[in-house]
């Protein structure tokens, strides 16, 4: 009787928490669709973070923090390529006020703090980067959504969607199983395996953010953001985000590596 009791208990332990659900990839991915903001969060045109940033290095301490540290998208229509350079970036992180890393895209050139990026390094270098927009789109056409195995992240129990995308490239998605915000990203990379952790959201109507992103590389942290503010869908000047210096058409506000470090827009935060 005891030996049946003990069994019992084990099967009871070793036994899933949840019992599988049913739902397919297209609901998981549907609902976080909706929870991420709908119809404003994908058709989002463009967006505004600011917030503070953690580098590390090979040791346990941090090499380097950006005090100030603030992100511009202006976002494609359709992303067919999950990782590829797409629609335009803007980063630009400040220490005491000195420029520690600034680089961007106007959706064709790249650049960095000293100038133009051949497009082999640009490439590589969103490749290690781009991964998480692409499920903006992936209720679209050409896309094959897959549900994997059942996880947790940060222990929250999560559902993982395999989004594989036009050209054969996959992103793993983590979506929360109560509130279904997307809770992880992680690809392969040129540096090896990406993942990126989504915590402490804030949830509005038509979007909602996650403030704190921890990105890893090989299953060590690399970095960390901690966003305070945001903005979606601010004007963004039409040279903002102009690689440096001619042909290129930039205005002598435009940001760029050899001119006045870029000013926030200063939205009032939501």
């Amino acid at each position: 009787m005891i030996l049946r009791f003990a069994m019992l208990v084990l099967l009871m332990v070793a036994a899933p928490a949840r019992a599988d659900d049913g739902l397919d990839a297209r609901t998981i991915i549907a609902r976080a669709f909706e929870a991420a903001g709908g119809e404003r969060w994908a058709r989002a045109e463009s967006l505004w973070l600011s917030g503070r940033a953690v580098f590390y290095g090979d040791g346990a301490t941090p090499r380097a923090v950006a005090d100030d540290y603030q992100m511009w998208r202006a976002f494609e229509d359709i992303r067919t390529d999950a990782h590829g350079e797409a629609g335009k970036v803007l980063i630009h992180g400040r220490s005491n006020g000195r420029t520690m890393v600034l680089v961007g895209s106007d959706g064709v050139q790249s650049f960095n703090d000293k100038g133009l990026i051949p497009k082999a390094e640009a490439d590589r270098f969103w490749a290690n980067n781009f991964g998480f927009g692409v499920i903006r789109s992936a209720l679209g056409p050409g896309f094959t959504l897959q549900r994997l195995p059942d996880d947790s992240v940060d222990g929250h129990p999560t559902y993982t969607v395999r989004i594989t995308d036009h050209g054969g490239g996959a992103t793993l998605f983590g979506i929360d199983r109560d509130s279904h915000v997307i809770r992880l990203a992680g690809f392969a990379t040129p540096s090896g395996w990406h993942v990126r952790i989504y915590d402490d959201f804030v949830i509005q109507p038509g979007w909602t953010q996650a403030r704190k992103v921890t990105l890893y590389y090989n299953g060590v942290i690399a970095n960390q953001v901690f966003w305070t503010d945001w903005k979606v869908n601010l004007p963004l000047a039409a040279d903002l985000f102009s690689p440096p210096g001619p042909p290129h058409g930039a205005s002598s506000s435009a940001p760029a590596p050899s001119r006045t470090p870029v000013s926030p827009p200063s939205p009032p935060r939501p």
